[in-house]
């Protein structure tokens, strides 16, 4: 019987794939059904490859939260959108999300013509749908199955979980027949100090989203487990710039006591231990330029 079992079961790679803020990450949580990547209304917050695990009756779904592709200017935008595209080559599923408010912008137009290369079945998900009318859905619908050849279509909105169980079941089922590549109760392949570290950049980013550049990161330097159960975490928030190394501070430090207070209970309540949690603003210039920071992000150093 339980070889049996072991033989029905399904494991494998969807990439989620589509513009930058069209709502790759809310939806990756959603289908997990916890927090793995972090949200923020910053263009480009995902920056390394993000796997979600998401378990289906006896499918195992591997979800891959890709950054934003869009029109590359820097180093690092170009390093990310190369990311994108080769987790997209070697998934399974390739799911090409839209923001169905916008409708068909450039950065759009690139991703779904950007499909013909992938050799993995394809599907449409239209996000955002509780903010459109149908005969808008509809024409955006038609619109994108007749630039790309979907295997089917889903209207959802990953925010208030609408339409998700049906895109959840249907990657399920689609999933190569094989054992599960991780325990059933592990929902990322994250180690604990890089969720740590996108948990801070994220309160960062929504504390600062207007005064930041998004040339701004974090790194967990330290992290060390205590004898009372606790988790003593040192961070390094770096910045290109002195100027940007004082409003990350803000007067008397209390902007960056804020961005820490918020850090430390959603770290601690992800790991399920209590955290204390100290950040240093650094500055680094042109940590951009650095291979050393792209090997950290698990991104490659593009050579032009």
């Amino acid at each position: 019987m339980a070889e049996a079992e072991q033989a029905a079961r399904r494991c494998g790679f969807a990439a989620l794939i589509g513009a930058p803020n069209v709502g790759k990450s809310t939806l990756i949580n959603a289908l997990v059904g916890s927090k793995v990547s972090i949200v923020t209304p910053k263009v480009q917050t995902t920056r390394n490859l993000i796997r979600g695990i998401a378990i289906e009756a006896e499918s195992q779904v591997i979800l891959v939260d890709t950054p934003g592709i869009f029109s590359p200017r820097r180093r690092l935008d170009r390093a990310m959108i190369d990311s994108a595209w080769g987790s997209a080559q070697e998934a399974d599923i390739v799911a090409a999300l839209l923001d169905s408010r916008r409708g068909f912008a450039t950065d759009d137009e690139k991703v779904i013509d950007g499909l013909a290369d992938l050799r993995a079945p394809k599907v449409l998900v239209l996000n955002k749908i509780d903010l459109v009318d149908k005969p808008a859905l509809l024409a955006l619908t038609r619109a994108a199955n007749q630039r790309a050849n979907f295997a089917a279509t889903f209207m959802i909105s990953a925010l208030s979980g609408d339409g998700v169980p049906d895109l959840k079941t249907w990657f399920a089922a689609h999933m190569p027949e094989g054992p599960w590549l991780y325990p059933d109760d592990q929902i990322s392949d994250a180690p604990l100090h890089q969720l740590a570290a996108e948990i801070t950049r994220e309160k960062l980013y929504l504390r600062l989203h207007q005064e930041l550049p998004y040339q701004s990161t974090v790194e967990t330097e330290v992290w060390k487990e205590l004898r009372d159960g606790s988790v003593r975490i040192v961070q390094s928030l770096y910045v290109e710039r002195e100027s940007q190394r004082k409003i990350v501070l803000g007067k008397g430090g209390q902007t960056l006591k804020a961005i820490g207070a918020a850090a430390r209970g959603e770290i601690a309540a992800a790991i399920e231990q209590p955290v204390h949690l100290f950040l240093h603003v650094k500055v680094r210039e042109g940590w951009a330029e650095d291979p050393e920071r792209y090997r950290a992000m698990d991104l490659e150093f593009p050579k032009e």
